[in-house]
């Protein structure tokens, strides 16, 4: 739905803006998407490890993390909610005809949304005015809320790839809907697994390369190490673990979309002994230009042996399989994923290694400078991962069941031209906004922790102490001080190390 390049001739002039816009909308959604559904769990990780050890430092990381992950999810808000407009106003074909057959993915997403939001305003207060352990386990659902949402959309994108749970009329209406089946179709299994993975270890390279630039800078402390550690572990357990589910994900697109695979791996005419490509570009004609070729390795890929055959593009008329331009750029999507994937995994056994054999971090510095790029490479894997999800469907919006110019608004291009404009620079103000705030939460915070070293200086914000009592100095302020830090660490029982209220 999302590709803006190779429409068809004959499509609606509105069809255009109207893929651009919803383009650039969920291009930059899926940007906080890990951090929604992934950052409370790696946050209640570290939360756990400093409760569980009476560890200040830990308790600190998980407080200070949980204010970027209030930040994020209000900015997800507004994505979101920009989204879920979009789909009625840009697609009403679609959502016409088959959203009573889809829309409880829809439904289910928007509950999530709606608990997650209580759920982090609970985290949220709970600093400094719970018990430390009763805070814990009021947060404790924060993932499941996050994972329930992902449920919601995933159910959704993954029907709308191998539609079911339904039977056509004869007016080509869905009728019959079985709601289970609906639900949980061919590809929702797949898809959804290797969502989740994706997700939580980009959140986790995102957040430990924050702190792998300040080690490289000089930063040595204990806050980094932990801050890098505890993140950079669960992301280098899960990329081979991710590994796995990217190349199973890829066998169900070749058994249940075989023309999506065939665009995927710009296969243009049936047959066994395929050859991969790695990059290249497919003409019109079925030629491939430039890339690296494999000889029978996409055979082998697909089935475990040279001898499978794998369906080609011609196998469909034109009309209903991807463009040339299509599939090339959902191959590169696709080659790019893989590559950074794989150089993903051989960065999680260096780490893995270093681990077993010293139990300390890898020492080289070329390590740390690929930790601190590897989140952003991450972003750049969801990225490709959705465009090779929704180009590769092409044309179809509903596959083999309408096609995406069925399903565009009637609202005229030039509306839909303003209308992506505007968007677009109210998302570079929000965008901006929310850069700014995490920039001044950063000097706030380094300014907190140069105090904690002078003994002459006032304290902290009170917003840097997880758990303590507040402090009133002599002019009548509140205040809290990181000299609490040794109150700071909770009594397992009780919550307040010195038992006091506020």
């Amino acid at each position: 739905m999302n590709s803006a390049i190779g429409f068809l001739t004959e499509a609606p002039p509105q069809l255009l803006p109207a893929r651009e816009l919803m383009a650039f909308t969920l291009a930059s959604h899926i940007l906080l998407v890990p951090f929604g559904v992934a950052l409370p769990a790696i946050t209640l990780l570290m939360h756990h490890r400093g409760l569980r050890k009476g560890d200040a430092v830990a308790l600190q990381l998980a407080r200070r993390w949980s204010v970027v992950m209030a930040v994020q999810f209000a900015i997800g808000i507004v994505t979101g909610t920009v989204l879920s407009f979009e789909f009625g106003l840009l697609w009403p074909g679609m959502m016409g005809r088959w959203g009573d057959v889809f829309g409880l993915g829809f439904g289910v997403e928007a509950w999530a949304f709606f608990l997650e939001a209580i759920l982090i305003a609970i985290y949220l207060y709970g600093w400094r005015r719970l018990k430390p352990w009763t805070h814990f386990w009021l947060g404790l659902p924060l993932p499941l809320a996050a994972l329930m949402g992902a449920f919601g959309i995933i159910a959704a994108n993954s029907w709308m790839n191998t539609p079911g749970g339904f039977t056509l009329d004869a007016g080509g209406n869905p009728v019959d809907v079985n709601v289970r089946q609906a639900v949980f179709t061919p590809m929702f299994g797949p898809e959804y697994w290797h969502f989740v993975a994706g997700v939580i270890l980009t959140a986790g390279y995102v957040v430990a390369g924050v702190y792998a630039v300040g080690w490289l800078r000089g930063r040595r402390d204990r806050y980094h190490r932990l801050g890098f550690t505890v993140p950079f572990t669960v992301a280098a357990i899960l990329t081979p673990v991710q590994f796995i589910l990217g190349d199973s994900i890829a066998r169900s697109v070749f058994h249940d979309q075989p023309v999506k695979f065939a665009a995927v791996e710009i296969v243009w005419n049936t047959d066994t002994h395929v050859a991969e490509y790695i990059f290249g570009r497919l003409n019109p004609d079925g030629t491939i230009s430039g890339g690296l070729r494999i000889p029978q390795l996409d055979s082998i890929l697909a089935g475990f042996s040279p001898d499978t055959e794998v369906t080609g593009l011609t196998t469909v008329p034109a009309g209903n399989r991807p463009t040339a331009t299509e599939a090339t750029i959902a191959h590169w999507a696709f080659d790019i994923m893989v590559i950074i994937g794989s150089l993903l995994v051989l960065l999680a056994l260096w780490y893995g290694w270093c681990w077993l054999r010293r139990r300390d971090l890898p020492r080289s510095r070329w390590f740390f400078r690929c930790a601190a790029i590897a989140g952003a490479a991450c972003l750049l894997t969801v990225e490709c991962g959705w465009i090779t999800t929704e180009v590769g469907r092409q044309p179809w919006i509903v596959y083999q069941n309408m096609r995406v110019a069925e399903a565009v608004t009637g609202t005229r291009a030039s509306s839909l031209w303003a209308m992506f404009g505007i968007v677009v620079v109210v998302y570079v103000l929000v965008f901006g906004a929310f850069l700014t705030i995490l920039l001044k939460m950063r000097t706030r915070w380094r300014i907190a922790d140069e105090q904690l070293l002078d003994v002459s200086a006032a304290g902290p914000p009170e917003g840097d102490v997880p758990y303590g009592p507040r402090l009133t100095t002599a002019a009548g302020s509140t205040e809290a001080t990181e000299a609490t830090e040794v109150a700071a660490a909770p009594d397992h029982g009780t919550g307040r190390a010195d038992g006091g209220e506020r």
